[in-house]
């Protein structure tokens, strides 16, 4: 394959039908599923990741942060095709302050949590010596992780990074070892997912609804407008080289009833400019003090006149308040607009607990947990079979290009969510300090995707929409890993982190 480098590896691509059922052998692999495997090694990388331009929400402004890598070896259990082992690959941002947002801990040191966070869940998922499935491995961590996190100080979102980044990786390796790509893999449950983490639905809830999944073919970009971006002019939210030509639109809250008016306010004027139907969301990533505040903001976009281009536009409010206020005040009244969790989504019992508190939604973040994603999606088309409306969005702190926004696109594709928060490509120049070799790869094995247009490798986006149609290739929505020899080994948490624990 043209553009490949020592250290990256491609492999052949599966079929680019989407679930189809007639393609050789694959009636043999919807037999042998699920696979198990066990672990040889898990090891963690790091690369600097510089932003374009600052990221503001919430209490925290982002200019830079180490983005993560993980790499594992895996041997499967089987004859034939699913005999052998395999590499496998994931990556995420260490976000600082989103996963914690305990004012008394420094942006390093919430970062800190991460790593320490990722260095536990590797000692208990590799002390699982026997084979198991991709989801027991899963499983048989996740309350130990939570657990052994809390004795070190660190929160149950924090805690399920580990096991996040970490399982994706296995399931790539999986996927390369049976041969198939994401999309088929789960459609026949690869992973071998049961309700064992989520009592309140069926094994047959989700191998129904994993096998009658239609991937997406595409998926809208949804342009986050961050607290410290341009709003008018040049750079700002009518510009169509800010926003990608974006149909749907993510505007960030402060918190202040009264400030985030004024400002949603000048933001409306500016999608009325744009002269077409765009959609936009509200984030407020926790800044809301109670549910007074969020009825004062409400209220107003009932009411004033001036708002009236964001309440007609308007599909979710995430995250209002702080998670733990969230869990003690049901929406009531408020619950006539349709509200999502977000950081509160820290374990599997989270949706249940929204939904009787009046929230219709909740975030999928490949960064909270890919299994966890595709049970709450399974939820909603369950919940929503019963005639009230409950759903799943795609929301991202920052997936940078390469493998952390492929395999983040394919899971919102396979479980329908047809709008996704993107930042990576706004807040970061194209592939970053990633080497120009590298990043020149994911372009040739996935053309769809990313595009060259002078400036150097970035996301393609086609009338405002991601195509998906790459990522149907051996492995987990990615035919190339990254260049191993050029990342740095994961730091090790800083002393000042053990003297909080």
């Amino acid at each position: 394959m043209p553009g490949l480098v020592p250290g990256i590896h491609a492999l052949p691509r599966a079929t680019k039908n989407v679930g189809a059922r007639d393609k050789p052998g694959h009636d043999d692999l919807l037999r042998i599923m699920p696979v198990r495997l066990k672990l040889r090694d898990i090891a963690f990388f790091e690369r600097p990741v510089r932003f374009a331009r600052p990221f503001r929400f919430g209490a925290i402004t982002i200019n830079a942060t180490p983005q993560l890598f993980v790499r594992v070896e895996i041997e499967v259990e089987g004859k034939g095709n699913n005999k052998g082992s395999a590499v496998g690959a994931s990556a995420e941002l260490l976000v600082p302050k989103w996963f914690d947002k305990r004012p008394e801990l420094s942006p390093a040191q919430t970062v800190d949590g991460l790593r320490r966070s990722l260095e536990i869940a590797r000692g208990l998922y590799l002390a699982r010596t026997g084979f198991l499935t991709a989801f027991d491995l899963h499983a048989s961590c996740i309350g130990a992780q939570v657990a052994t996190c809390a004795k070190n100080n660190i929160p149950a979102l924090a805690a399920a990074y580990g096991p996040a980044a970490i399982d994706k990786a296995i399931l790539d390796a999986l996927l390369r070892a049976a041969k198939t790509n994401f999309f088929d893999g789960m459609a026949a449950n690869i992973a071998g997912i049961d309700a064992r983490l989520s009592p309140d639905l069926t094994e047959a809830d989700i191998t129904t609804f994993l096998s009658g999944r239609k991937p997406l073919s595409r998926v809208a970009v949804r342009h986050t407008v961050g607290l410290d971006d341009t709003v008018e002019g040049k750079g700002g939210v009518a510009d169509a080289r800010e926003n990608a030509g974006a149909n749907y639109f993510k505007l960030k809250l402060s918190g202040d009833p009264v400030a985030d008016a004024v400002r949603l306010a000048r933001i409306g004027k500016e999608l009325d400019a744009l002269g077409r139907g765009c959609k936009v969301t509200l984030d407020a990533n926790e800044q809301y003090a109670d549910l007074a505040a969020l009825h004062a903001l409400m209220e107003r976009l009932d009411h004033d006149p001036a708002l009236r281009p964001i309440s007609s536009r308007l599909l979710y409010v995430e995250q209002p308040m702080p998670r733990d206020i969230t869990r003690q005040s049901p929406l009531g009244s408020l619950a006539a607009c349709d509200f999502i969790i977000d950081e509160a989504d820290d374990s599997y019992d989270a949706f249940p607990a929204a939904r009787a508190l009046g929230y219709r939604g909740i975030s999928s973040k490949s960064c909270k947990g890919l299994y966890k994603s595709i049970i709450n999606a399974t939820r909603a088309a369950k919940w929503s079979a019963d005639g009230e409306r409950f759903f799943v969005t795609g929301e991202d702190l920052t997936c940078q290009a390469g493998l952390a926004v492929q395999q983040d696109l394919a899971l919102g594709a396979l479980i329908g969510v047809t709008h996704a928060e993107r930042n990576g490509h706004h807040y970061v120049d194209g592939f970053g300090e990633t080497p120009a070799a590298e990043a020149q790869a994911f372009a040739a094995a996935h053309p769809g995707l990313y595009a060259d247009a002078g400036q150097g490798v970035r996301l393609s986006i086609h009338n405002g929409d991601l195509l998906t149609g790459s990522l149907h290739c051996t492995g987990f929505a990615t035919s190339v890993h990254p260049d191993w020899s050029a990342l740095a080994p994961l730091e090790q948490p800083k002393s000042l982190w053990e003297k909080l624990a």
